[in-house]
Formats: structure tokens, sequence, C-alpha cells
């Protein structure tokens, strides 16, 4: 099974890592990490590099395809041969996924037209803009296509995809092997339920980055 992750420069490091600590998991997985060019790609602080051992030119196919987010997706919204490789490797695929903002590359790239879908809250209203229906679920299935809110959330959706493709015994093994049990010190995790001077803080720190 061939699990393609697409990196780009400005990535969130956990989007792409939580799905992966559990998909790589999966039974016969062979997980490709991708970008424009092959090397390291620095992740949104500029501390962290993830490799792409492929260059988007070599990899036109895939069975799961997940696209991570970050605040560099919002410049990617735009870019022709980004896009362009989304959609071929979506029409080989078995699964097309995301995970945070990459749901908006997903969107741009057609994927999500008339679509339920979901994405980091910040960003979520602007899903209507390419036809999508946003909704605050966590995990967003729409036949093929999953897609998983902000950051964290993609390790649920890839235990989603485990359950789907390798059946919820299966799943909940991977789940007990990665110790995934959250229990978080504060209930502050939704914007739903995060305090309003949180809230502010968090504008505030993002002030600028996007």
């Amino acid at each position: 099974m061939d699990i393609t992750f697409l990196l780009f420069e400005g990535i969130t490091a956990l989007d792409a890592v939580g799905p992966y600590e559990v998909l790589q998991r999966l039974p016969e997985a062979n997980v490709r990490f991708v970008a424009k060019e092959v090397g390291p790609i620095r992740t949104d602080n500029g501390f962290l590099a993830l490799v792409a051992d492929h260059a988007l030119d070599d990899v036109t196919t895939a069975d799961v395809l997940v696209v991570p987010g970050g605040f560099a997706t919002r410049a990617l919204e735009d870019d022709k041969d980004t896009l362009d490789w989304i959609k071929t490797v979506d029409a080989s695929t078995t699964w097309t996924t995301s995970v945070c903002t990459g749901s908006m590359l997903l969107a741009a790239a057609g994927l999500l037209d008339g679509k339920e879908a979901t994405s980091h809250w910040a960003s979520l209203h602007r899903l209507a803009e390419y036809g999508a229906i946003p909704t605050g679920r966590r995990v967003v299935e729409q036949g093929k296509i999953v897609t998983a809110a902000g950051v964290s959330a993609g390790i649920d959706m890839g235990l989603t995809l485990t359950a789907r493709i390798a059946g919820d015994d299966y799943a909940q093994a991977i789940q007990l092997g990665i110790e995934y049990d959250p229990q978080p010190p504060f209930d502050a995790g939704s914007v739903h339920k995060a305090p309003k001077e949180t809230v502010e803080l968090l504008a505030a720190m993002y002030a600028g980055r996007v």
C-alpha cells in the first residue's frame, strides 16, 4: 500500500508526523514523502526539517494521499504545479486525505466541491470560497475523501482511516501501541470551549503569520 505525504516549506510538523505514526503501521505500508524538490523541507518555525525523498514529477499515483497543512498553504492555493499534482494523484487513490489547512489545498484543487469538509477552526469558513461545505467535526468522511481538523486531529484521521482499511481491532491495536490516550491538563482544545482570553491570545500569536 503506497501512502504518500505531500511536503512543502512552512508545513506544520504534526500535521504530517501525527498521521504518519498511525498509517506507517498498516500492513504492507510503503510511505513516501514528496515535495517539489528532493531534500529537507523546513517546518513552519524553521527549526525542524522533514526530508522529501521524491519530487512531484516522480510520484503520480498513490493508494493513500495525505495533504498536511500550515500557514504556507495560503500561498499554495494558487500554485498550479501543486494543485495539478494533487488532482493527478487523487485520480488514482483509494483514499485522499488532509489535515488542518491541507483541506484548503484539496478545495482549491476542486476536490471538495459540494462536499462537507473540515479544517483548522481559524480557516474553516474559507472552505466555502471553494464550494465546500464547512463543518466543525474533527474528522469528516465524504466517500474516499477524509479531512481532519487542526494539527492533532491528524492522529484521529489516521486511526479512522486505519479502521476503514484494516478494521477496528487493528486500529485499536495501533492506538494502544502509540499510547494515544489524550488527557490534556486544560480543556482548551476547541475554540468553542477555550476561554475568551485564550482565543484572543492565540489570535495575537497568529498575527503576522498568515
